[in-house]
């Protein structure tokens, strides 16, 4: 019992950290929000692979001062790589629909 209370903790925090799931399952301010929060230096990420762009944008960020995150998210590549393959027509349909996910924008002028 013990065992299987490990196996689903874990798994669900893989899953709340997983780029794929952060772009595909959250709303995109949500997401937008978690990658201001990390400084990254990326404007926007594309709905298509869009797991594996999220991570590259938080690795594109200031260093973590505890080193704790590159693993982390070194590790989630492999994970997001997979995912996203497997929604890849639902992406390709929001890409089109929507556009890229914008992490900064600008106020319009005018």
């Amino acid at each position: 019992m013990k065992k299987m209370a490990v196996v689903l903790g874990a798994c669900s925090l893989a899953l709340s950290g997983c780029g794929t799931a952060v772009t595909v399952l959250q709303d995109d301010a949500d997401a937008a929000r978690g990658l201001r929060k990390q400084k990254t230096y990326c404007q926007s990420i594309p709905r298509v692979y869009s797991g594996l762009a999220y991570d590259f944008c938080v690795l594109n960020a200031p260093p973590d001062p505890t080193g704790f995150l590159v693993p982390l998210v070194l590790l989630d590549l492999s994970l997001s790589g997979v995912l996203d393959t497997v929604v890849l027509p639902y992406t390709i349909y929001r890409q089109g629909v929507d556009g890229n996910i914008a992490i900064y924008w600008r106020v319009g002028r005018g």
